[in-house]
């Protein structure tokens, strides 16, 4: 059984995670791809409210370089990948939040790319928060402007948004070890003034047992 500054310091820690720490980051996609490689369409909507419960699901649209209308694609909903358009008949794949209906990444692979995927993609996020009253229904749009080309061409968007996700991965890291170091200093130090606070009780117990001896 956990007591004193560790069971503390783990109720620091789920605290500290309740309140939306949750390692969530919205990052832009990329928006370059190669044919013939894969390609990861990224669409990320973090939940505002960690401690809430909810349930999303995600609709992805494409609109065709020149064309004017978007036609649906995609649709992943209660832990169910459906590919809606023949154009990309296996070679879409669900890349996103898994075994979970609160789905928070709703990112697609796109497999053996071609120069006919140049495009607009369009995600939707549609989510139902949970709430004590009543649930309330949210929903987020991302797009991706996607070029196709026949040769790599690293984009300083691309390596700026990854550098930053990892700055973001780390630097939460580094803020839950900040908070478990102060929440055990904390505790260590109430811990050491309540036994400083019941040592001159002991001593006056020892005396009062010594007089009685007498």
């Amino acid at each position: 059984m956990l007591r004193g500054p560790r069971l503390s310091v783990l109720m620091c820690l789920a605290l500290y995670v309740s309140q939306g720490w949750c390692g969530c980051v919205e990052v832009d996609s990329r928006t370059e791809a190669v044919t013939g490689h894969g390609f990861k369409l990224g669409c990320i909507s973090c939940k505002r409210r960690g401690e809430v419960a909810a349930s999303a699901y995600v609709e992805w649209y494409f609109q065709a370089k020149g064309e004017s209308d978007f036609v649906q694609i995609y649709e992943y909903r209660d832990q169910t990948p459906a590919i809606l358009h023949e154009q990309f008949l296996e070679r879409l794949a669900w890349n996103g939040s898994k075994r979970t209906d609160d789905l928070q990444d709703g990112s697609l692979y796109i497999l053996n790319v071609t120069l006919n995927d140049t495009g607009t993609y369009r995600c939707h996020f549609y989510r139902t928060l949970f709430l004590h009253i009543q649930d309330h229904h949210t929903n987020a749009t991302k797009l991706v402007q996607l070029s196709v080309v026949e040769e790599a061409n690293r984009e300083l968007t691309s390596i700026i948004s990854e550098v930053f996700m990892y700055l973001c991965i780390v630097g939460f890291q580094v803020g839950i070890v900040l908070v478990l170091v102060l929440c055990y200093k904390k505790t260590a130090a109430a811990a050491r003034e309540s036994e400083r606070e019941k040592e001159p009780l002991d001593s006056k117990d020892n005396c009062a047992g010594i007089q009685v001896d007498e």
